[in-house]
């Protein structure tokens, strides 16, 4: 064996972890010679072999054959398993148990776990339990395992309901760590193990975690240099990086080893090496494994550190600490890190669902969590993990906060707010620049300041130390020298604005180098730091030499700057935007080529204080700044001179404490009534902001004290703050966000100026502040450099605003204030405050006395608000609002008649109550008292008229706001309101012709343009009415989508596809006009086969931006589609914005206007809603708590041809869209047909799950074309008269269904006609086209019997049976046969169809229903004619006038005239419908006192048996049939020939009110229903009918 030094660690008394460099030679002769056995068995995965496994077998065996002394040379097996977290479980272990039994292994086997974690956790629990317990020896492989699972004995498999829960402590007999396999670990892999490292000394020992800190490059290093020729396995040629690789190794497993030696069940200490794994164990089971555990942990450290934080143990500087050191390792500290939130599955992580997982942890005591609470960086609050409640958790998780207005329980309160940003920032820069140790004191630990420390480290310019516990940072300063980053390293800077522009000069300090790999520095941002500007600095540098190209957007990041040295000399820089920009130039300028002059130009310069507080800074620093002062009148000029120089570093700089966040708990003082005084802080301050007390709180009523070092603030009473006048906060512009939100509470009008250049910082901030305040209900206005607020009462502001912090600090401080008073106000984005404050939340409640709940946006729903409605009965009354002339009666009646409800119209009720007339009324009382009187109305409507009503209101009902907040208290817990809309221009023709109602005495158009809002704000719903009293009520369409929308939006009958269900196939026809009325042409024959018409937002295009791909279309313009397309197709819509990156034409962007839009589909009733999961998540869950009836399609669309249907992404998709789609939708792109097979086993499989809902999964492309075919839900087709395909691979519906007969998945199904004669019948040409036009491969054929006998007998029960027609003389004879009979049937007592039902899902077992369609045929032949019936008359008494009176049952007519020859067989008939008030009639001459004629006339008599003469059973005709002249009418003439009957004839020649439907008419009808309750589909009525009349004509 060749010679090897190895550091020995004790564990359990016995030095059983040997550690070193290429060991394995090693680790085989110390096995074999110490480890007697008939077999050792060596397993690992198939990457770890690739690497390792032929060394170990070469090695082993060559040390077994150098055994001596043993009769029976020793095995050595090995076995390789599949790599991954699924290898580790219940199989994964049964696998390698059946391979040791297969083997023979037996009780004296030495197992070797060569691998990470998987290999070590997996191996481990079968040598526990293989012959109850043989010996094992842990050789890890990764950093991870080494420093963490390999050590301490706990082995384990995972279950689907969690990680680790079925193991045993099984100790290793060794734990080799060879730190030379990390040379071929993937540095991802290094830092994922580095997580562990930190955790051991954050818990354990401060000073090697100082170590870990500072030494970040040359660990990484150390694993970056591949070892040649085994060096470092001896000492003597061990490397240095190698040495402190290794003694960051053996420190972290010596602290571990230690622990689990006093503590080796985990009874207590040794809980302690679960810091950061409760919350972080909970982050890894919902993204793993697309996450690592290390990464996962180093979020939870952070989190578990913030709730050490909260609970006042630990102060900020340790998790400032712990953030930047795990920072430095590549590691995430956040969920909000885009490689997290990026994660299909991070939308998972709400706060209810990471605290129901940790309910599931081996260190709870029942119900009570556990968390390791840190004290200080290298030590615990407890020698184990404390109990922390549910709430302290969740506050920490949640990503909004509310703070609870109340008694502020520190009062007096004296704090220190955190180091300014703006110091902080210049004394790094000035440190790193200059010459000598500085000790940098109170020193901000904030996101800002990490990123300047960070991006001073990749230049290479300072070290950094800490001391005293990280509250002092030692910087030991370059003098000045920077280097170029490494190849492909760029410097991001997030949304730390100081820290880009001061580096951005910093950056041009940079000198070349021979070993540079890159030739430029590349510094970047985030989205809006990309959007913030930079132009001015970079121009002045540019024009002074410097070169500087901009990679994106000009004027903003990112940059691509040289290293040539700042050249010096005269420089002009225009500073009207940034004061920013001057101190960037101030800072670099002593390091120039040659003294710098600095001539600010452009117009007043901005914040001028900043600058003055740079030079300050200098000059503590050794550089002298002098300012030009004009020789004649002694005025200060924007002229700088700064010397050639090296700052030299003062031995200790205190950092002054932020005047702006000082603002916060000041003005907190300010609103509450209370004292705050903040330490630190003073009339001395280098500050602008720290005026803010005398020259802002002092004015608005507050009693001030400041010193040179303190200020103090005792606010007036509650409610009592005075607005001010007129105020310059130029010197203090971050601070007018506070004055701001004092000012909302303020009596009077705060006019606030010089704060222009708060337009480019986080956020528009002035924008920002309007459109927040908006929420509370205070006005404000906007000036060129300021704003205007107009103060209200705090009791007047709205409660339960949620702000949005638009990821800026200073909003979320800022309204913080204003929600210490107004109730139930929500702060989103709560963490945006570590950008300067990131203990706020603590110290809000730990120091200043006011209580702070988290909000977890993820699981609350929108408050009581008219768009947030939930669910309601179905018989809750709906309540129509609009102008007047909107169409409110008109819809009101239809709707009521559609659902069979009363509608009530509140005028109406109003002068009923009263006994006056609204004219009336006003014209004696006024509008006032007239609104009050309607209010009391509205009151009493919504109480007694709850159920079953439809109650129109008067078109003023939203003047006042306490009927506008019982309209959307109603809305949101009660029932739909719905907002009848029309355009203003036709509201205005209506009512200037309108008289009835009192007139306004104002204009229209005001009147109109002052409601709309108001409308929109009360209501759940909209109704776009662009038909009405104006227009003709028979418009096609028009009733039938009148009573689709209330009998959706009610819930009364819901307008879904009845074949979105298991067993069946359903279908969507994807319109991809840019303006839908181009298909209405062809709309029948477009959609012939789909069960719902998928409208593409994306795609629509109105005139005015018709060639515009990038434009979004108007609310207005979709709505108007969408009610056009209504009136043409009764199918179910499915509204989709797709957006650009999920494959569609809707801009990435604009998400907030696809939220808009996707609200908008709900508010207008759309059945179908597909909504992206890559959209925001609290939208998402925002708009399915108010959906209603509607259903929500969850999509995911990848067009890389990357995803994996047998692959872990795909399942994350899959959980994310379950969470809240009704209907999944995913889509991937076919590579081969194999991607086919794929996609249909996860659907089957997914399919399979409890409760599984209805998933669409496709793949696109030509080669997915399978997937479309197999798929069952909603399928997106085509056809061939479309202008394009939606997608690519799309098919028609005949396409698919051609293609599932092919495929045996649609079998040929045979449908007969019984009875005799029916030679001449046409209902084989009316199903067999039907069939033929949608591809299905049915035959309708004539089975003609004289009775019911064995052949149909045979046909009924033969297993490819469809259905069938019964015709005379079967239709009573056929019903013994069947299994049940539809209501209908039983009603009218005859069968004329039978339908197969499915029994079962797989369509095995069926029922023979028997039904009667004639009278459906009947029906829509009365309703596409007439719409309301009083009187209708029934002439004859047979079986076919039962299905006629039937009919007219259905359609609610009043009065039911009854004629037949025979006046007794009428009475009968009568009789049968005891409910219907049916008046026979001895004869047709004279109609009864005080009824109408009727307006629907049905015979079901022969045309032989009508003439105009009086005959033995003939019916006479006579003119007085016809008298009905008040609106529309209809004769329906049953006799199938001639097509024009004496009686159509006569009705012809009657009027033109009267509409005429021959015998044809209705058999089609009865037809098209029969074809769709045999096949599911709509019939394709316009070639069905065609064909059908020539053959009758023939």
């Amino acid at each position: 064996m060749a010679a090897t030094d190895v550091f020995k660690v004790s564990i359990l008394g016995k030095e059983s972890i040997h550690c070193g460099f290429h060991l394995i030679s090693y680790i085989a002769q110390t096995v074999i010679t110490t480890l007697a056995s008939s077999t050792y068995v060596l397993v690992t995965d198939s990457n770890v072999a690739n690497f390792h496994l032929k060394a170990f077998e070469q090695e082993f065996e060559a040390a077994l054959e150098k055994l001596s002394g043993t009769s029976v040379k020793p095995r050595f097996l090995s076995h390789v398993i599949p790599p991954g977290e699924t290898s580790k479980s219940r199989e994964g272990k049964a696998n390698v148990e059946d391979f040791l039994l297969l083997n023979r292994c037996t009780r004296d086997t030495v197992i070797l776990a060569l691998g990470g974690g998987v290999i070590g956790d997996l191996i481990g629990f079968v040598a526990a339990t293989f012959m109850r317990g043989v010996r094992f020896v842990q050789i890890p492989t990764t950093l991870l395992a080494m420093v963490d699972s390999s050590v301490g004995g706990k082995t384990a498999i995972d279950t689907p309901l969690g990680k680790n829960l079925i193991g045993a402590f099984w100790q290793p007999e060794y734990i080799f760590i060879d730190a030379a396999f990390l040379e071929t670990l993937p540095s991802r892999e290094f830092s994922n193990g580095m997580a562990e490292v930190v955790k051991t000394a954050a818990i354990w020992d401060e000073t090697e975690f100082g170590s870990l800190e500072s030494n970040s490059a040359e660990i990484f290093a150390a694993i970056q240099t591949p070892s040649v020729n085994f060096a470092g396995r001896t000492k003597a040629t061990r490397s240095i990086a190698q040495d402190l690789l290794l003694s960051v190794i053996v420190g972290s497993i010596s602290v571990k080893a230690h622990i689990v030696t006093i503590d080796e069940r985990e009874t207590g200490l040794r809980n302690l090496v679960n810091f950061g794994h409760t919350i972080g164990h909970a982050i890894e089971a919902v993204l793993t494994p697309t996450m690592l555990h290390g990464e996962c942990v180093s979020v939870g450290m952070i989190l578990e550190a913030e709730v050490s934080r909260q609970m006042g143990v630990l102060g900020q500087v340790g998790v400032g600490r712990l953030t930047r050191c795990l920072k430095a390792y590549n590691l995430p500290v956040s969920l909000s890190d885009p490689r997290i939130a990026s994660l299909p599955a991070a939308k998972l992580l709400t706060v209810d669902r990471l605290l129901d997982i940790m309910k599931v942890d081996k260190k709870n005591s029942g119900t009570a969590k556990k968390v390791v609470i840190l004290s200080r960086i290298g030590a615990t609050y407890e020698q184990k993990a404390t109990v922390v409640d549910d709430s302290v958790i969740a506050k920490t998780l949640s990503e909004a906060a509310k703070v609870i207005p109340g008694i502020v329980k520190h009062d007096p309160v004296t704090m220190a707010t955190p180091g300014s940003k703006s110091i902080s920032n210049r004394a790094l820069v000035l440190a790193a620049l200059g010459n000598g140790t500085c000790r940098l004191k109170n020193l901000l630990h904030s996101d800002d300041t990490q990123v300047m420390m960070a991006a001073l480290l990749e230049l290479r310019g300072a070290s950094f130390e800490w001391e005293d516990e990280g509250e002092t940072l030692v910087v030991k300063g370059g003098k000045g020298s920077l280097s170029v980053p490494s190849k492909g390293k760029e410097i991001y800077l997030g949304n730390a604005g100081t820290a880009a522009r001061f580096l951005t000069t910093v950056c041009t300090l940079v000198q070349s180098s021979p070993t540079d790999d890159a030739t430029t520095t590349i510094i970047t941002g985030n989205a809006r730091m990309k959007q913030r500007p930079i132009g001015p600095l970079v121009t002045a540098l540019q024009a002074n030499g410097s070169s500087i190209n901009f990679l994106e957007s000009e004027g903003c990041l990112p940059l691509s700057i040289a290293p040539n040295g700042l050249q010096g000399g005269r420089i002009q820089l225009a500073a009207s935007v940034s004061s920013q920009y001057v101190s960037s130039i101030l800072l670099c300028a002593p390091y120039a080529v040659e003294p710098i002059t600095l001539e600010l130009i452009g117009g007043q310069v901005i914040s001028q204080p900043y600058i003055d507080m740079t030079i300050a800074m200098m000059l503590e620093f050794g550089i002298t700044v002098a300012r030009r002062v004009d020789p004649n009148t002694g005025a200060k000029l924007d002229i700088y001179d700064i010397p050639k120089g090296t700052y030299v570093n003062p031995e200790i700089y205190n950092i002054e404490s932020d005047a702006s966040s000082a603002t916060y708990p000041l003005a907190i003082a300010a609103i509450t009534g209370t004292t705050c005084t903040i330490d630190n802080i003073g009339s001395a301050s280098l500050q602008g902001d720290a005026r803010f007390a005398i020259e802002v709180l002092e004015r608005m009523g507050c009693d001030v004290k400041q010193t040179a070092t303190s200020t103090t603030v005792h606010g007036p009473p509650v409610g009592q703050l005075k607005a001010i006048e007129e105020v310059d906060m130029e010197v203090m512009t971050d601070a007018f966000l506070t004055a701001t939100a004092l000012a909302a509470v303020a009596d009077g009008k705060t006019r606030i100026l010089g704060i222009a250049n708060q337009r480019v910082k986080e956020c528009n901030r002035i924008r920002a502040m309007m459109d927040q305040l908006a929420k509370f209900g205070v006005e404000t206005i906007e000036l060129d450099d300021g704003l205007e607020i107009i103060g209200k009462p705090y009791k007047d502001l709205k409660q339960g605003a949620s702000v949005h912090c638009y990821d800026d600090h200073r909003v979320a401080m800022a309204f913080s204030v204003l929600s210490t008073i107004v109730e139930d106000t929500i702060i989103e984005e709560k963490r945006c405050v570590e950008k300067t404050w990131p203990n706020w939340w603590d110290d809000l409640e730990n120091k200043i006395g006011l209580k702070v709940e988290g909000v977890d946006l993820a699981s609350i729903s929108p408050k009581a608000s008219a768009s947030g409605t939930q669910s309601h009965k179905s018989s809750a009354s709906v309540v129509l609002i609009g102008m007047r002339g909107s169409g409110k009666t008109f819809v009101g009646n239809a709707a009521a008649t559609a659902l069979s409800w009363i509608c009530v119209d509140a005028d109406a009720y109003f002068e009923e109550k009263l006994q006056i007339g609204v004219r009336a009324f006003v014209h004696e009382k006024g509008w006032p008292a007239f609104r009050v009187a309607e209010t009391e109305i509205l009151k009493e409507l919504l109480k007694e008229k709850a159920e079953n009503h439809i109650i129109s209101l008067g078109g003023g009902i939203v003047e006042t706001a306490e009927a506008r907040e019982l309209l959307k208290e109603y809305a949101a817990k009660f029932g739909p309101v719905v907002h009848l809309s029309r355009t203003q221009e036709e509201v205005v023709k209506y009512l200037l012709e309108e008289t009835a109602r009192p007139a306004y005495g104002e204009s229209i158009e005001d009147v109109f343009r002052r409601r709309e809002p108001w409308y929109a704000e009360c209501s759940s719903h909209d109704f776009v009415n662009h038909f009405g009293p104006n227009t003709a009520s028979t418009e096609k369409g028009t009733r039938a989508e009148i009573a689709r929308f209330f009998k959706h939006i009610s819930g009364q009958h819901p307008n879904l596809a009845p074949n979105v269900t298991p067993g069946k196939r359903s279908y969507f026809l994807s319109l991809t006009y840019p303006d839908v009325t181009q298909a209405f042409a062809q709309i029948d024959e477009i959609s012939e086969g789909a069960d719902a018409l998928e409208l593409r937002v994306d795609l629509l295009r109105s005139a005015e931006n018709y060639n515009s791909p990038e434009a979004v279309p108007s609310k207005t313009f979709i709505s108007d589609q969408l009610a056009a397309l209504r009136r043409v197709t009764s199918l179910p819509i499915v509204f989709t914005v797709r957006t650009v990156s999920q494959g569609g034409a809707f801009p990435d962007k604009a998400q907030e206007t696809a939220f808009d839009l996707l609200d908008l589909a709900l508010r207008l009733g759309v059945e179908y809603v597909d909504i992206e999961t890559t959209l925001p998540e609290r939208h998402i869950r925002n708009l399915v708590t108010r959906k209603g009836s509607s259903q929500i399609i969850a999509s995911f669309h990848d067009w890389s041809g990357k995803l994996k249907w047998n692959g872990p992404s795909i399942k994350e998709q899959y959980d994310l869209a379950n969470q809240f789609g009704d209907i999944i939708k995913l889509v991937g792109k076919a590579n081969s047909i194999q991607d086919n097979f794929e996609l249909y086993d996860f659907v089957a499989k997914m399919s399979s799950l409890p409760q599984a809902k209805p998933i669409l999964a496709i793949n696109m492309g030509v080669e997915g074309q399978m997937s479309r075919i197999l798929n069952s839900t909603f399928s997106p087709v085509t056809h061939p008269l479309l202008p394009i395909k939606a997608a690519p691979g799309q098919l028609s519906f005949k396409q698919i269904q051609e293609a599932l007969h092919l495929l045996g998945l649609l079998p040929e199904r045979r449908f007969y006609l019984f009875g005799t004669p029916i030679a001449h019948s046409m209902s084989p040409t009316l199903h067999n086209t039907g069939f033929e036009i949608l591809g299905l491969p049915h035959k309708y054929e004539l089975l003609e019997t004289a009775d019911v006998g064995e052949e149909i007998k045979a046909a009924i029960a033969a297993p490819n049976f469809g259905g069938a027609s019964v015709t005379i003389p079967h239709k009573l004879d056929i019903i013994p046969l069947l299994d049940e009979l539809s209501p209908a049937a039983e009603a009218i007592g005859a069968v004329n169809t039978i339908v197969p039902q499915a029994t079962s899902v797989d369509a095995n077992t069926w029922k023979l229903q028997g039904d009667n369609t004639d009278w459906l045929g009947i029906r829509d032949s009365i309703n596409e004619h007439v719409s309301e019936i009083d009187t209708a008359l029934v002439i004859g008494a047979g079986g076919t006038s039962r299905a006629a009176i039937y009919a007219l049952q259905a359609l609610n007519a009043k009065t039911i005239y009854l004629h037949n020859r025979t006046v007794e067989k009428a009475q009968e008939l009568a009789a049968v419908f005891p409910t219907a008030d049916i008046q026979v009639l001895a004869s047709v001459d004279q109609w009864p006192s005080g009824l109408a004629p009727p307006s629907v006339i049905v015979s079901t008599v022969p045309a032989t048996a009508q003439t105009s003469a009086v005959e033995e059973n003939i019916f006479p005709l006579s003119g007085k049939l016809f008298e009905y002249r008040t609106g529309p009418a209809v004769v329906v003439d049953m006799a199938y020939k001639p097509n024009e009957t004496p009686l159509l004839k006569l009705a012809k020649e009657a009027g033109d009110n009267w509409n005429t439907v021959p015998g044809l008419e209705v058999l089609l009808k009865q037809g098209y229903v029969q074809f769709e309750k045999w096949t599911g589909r709509q019939c394709p009525i316009g070639e069905v009918a065609k064909r059908v009349k020539i053959r009758y004509n023939q």
